[in-house]
């Protein structure tokens, strides 16, 4: 089995850019490589009923549901808009990814 690639990684600034939270931005929590799916911080949001458990009090909780990898694009803070990235090499020889329009580097 491969693994596979995704343009993000967890802790990244993406933008959505199709359905129901459409152009809202928001930091990746966790990428589910098997769903091609990323949980993104307070996007996505839907009900579950749960039942208690212990002291786990039941009810109705909200919380992020994934969203397809597709659907998401890195958010460039420069730019202030979604972007598409490419990787260069640093002169020290690390491969950094960067925004396409302004060359702003996303990994620190």
């Amino acid at each position: 089995m491969l693994d596979k690639k995704f343009h993000i990684k967890k802790g990244d600034t993406v933008s959505v850019v199709t359905g129901k939270d459409k152009s809202k931005t928001g930091t990746v929590l966790r990428i589910l490589p098997k769903r091609d799916g990323v949980l993104v911080e307070g996007l996505n949001i839907v009900k579950r009923h749960t039942r208690a458990r212990g002291n786990e009090p039941g009810g109705i909780v909200e919380k992020e549901a994934p969203l397809h990898v597709s659907n998401v694009m890195l958010y460039c803070g420069k730019c202030e808009k979604p972007v598409r990235a490419k990787k260069t090499i640093l002169e020290d020889g690390k491969k950094v990814r960067v925004c396409v329009k302004c060359g702003e580097a996303f990994d620190k």
